[in-house]
């Protein structure tokens, strides 16, 4: 792969007690601009590999760098070209929309009239700013997942990073969220998607891999993984085929 905008290599995670190692000798490239789906069960390994490459957690061996920065010495200068948007939403309820995103902003160094445009630039792309000046806790499920996307985006990321980001909305927020991923990811911004939602991974995603116990099982494009997987037609057919049926979220 030409120039990869991530390169990990061997990398591993044990946390203290564990029998097993979450992520195993790990090895991976993401290409620039791509939408990239990280996809397995519950347990698979995937929040621990996507905590790792956002600094949250130190790998038990091997390494990472994003566009050329390797963590160990530069680990500053990844997370100043990183977006981070989790599952749970990161978001302080008592304060309104638009106060959430100038915290979010000026966290990123971003200030006074570039900020505020950005803010209602993004507010009004997602049917939000009317809604601007009230508080989170009065916002619906999907409101919510949509101002927690832009925190994440106000600095105009290189990678970002999302984690479940449809999940518990509704199929118009659904919708408004894709459409406005598929346009971040036009201009420019690479794409680190997980999710459940395999059907959504297969129309959203350009390349994926499918982990379970810590090591890629298998990787490519949608239409590639479908085509080399016996009776699949679908990318939940290959996970069903390759992860087994057995129950994950006991």
């Amino acid at each position: 792969m030409n120039n990869p905008i991530i390169e990990i290599h061997s990398l591993s995670k044990k946390y203290k007690g564990a029998d097993f190692f979450s992520v195993n000798n790990l090895s991976l490239e993401v290409a620039r601009g791509e939408v990239f789906g990280l996809l397995g069960p519950n347990g698979a390994g995937k929040t621990t590999l996507i905590s790792m490459l956002c600094g949250l957690i130190k790998p038990t061996a091997g390494s990472f760098s994003i566009e050329g920065y390797n963590y160990k010495e530069n680990s500053t200068a990844i997370k100043k070209i990183i977006g981070v948007v989790p599952q749970e939403y990161a978001l302080y309820p008592t304060l309104t929309a638009r106060e959430n995103l100038v915290y979010f902003g000026s966290m990123y160094g971003i200030k006074g009239a570039e900020l505020k445009q950005k803010i209602n630039d993004s507010l009004d792309y997602l049917g939000l700013l009317k809604f601007a000046d009230k508080p989170i806790e009065t916002f619906s499920g999907g409101m919510k997942r949509r101002v927690n996307l832009i925190a994440g985006l106000l600095h105009n990321p290189k990678v970002l990073f999302l984690d479940e980001p449809t999940v518990g909305v509704d199929v118009h927020s659904k919708n408004v969220i894709i459409e406005y991923l598929k346009e971040v990811n036009a201009k420019g911004t690479t794409i680190i998607y997980t999710s459940h939602h395999l059907a959504e991974a297969q129309d959203l995603c350009s390349h994926i891999a499918i982990i379970d116990e810590g090591v890629v099982i298998t990787q490519g494009t949608p239409s590639g993984i479908i085509g080399a997987t016996q009776g699949a037609d679908t990318l939940e057919d290959v996970f069903l085929t390759l992860t087994g049926k057995e129950l994950r979220d006991v």
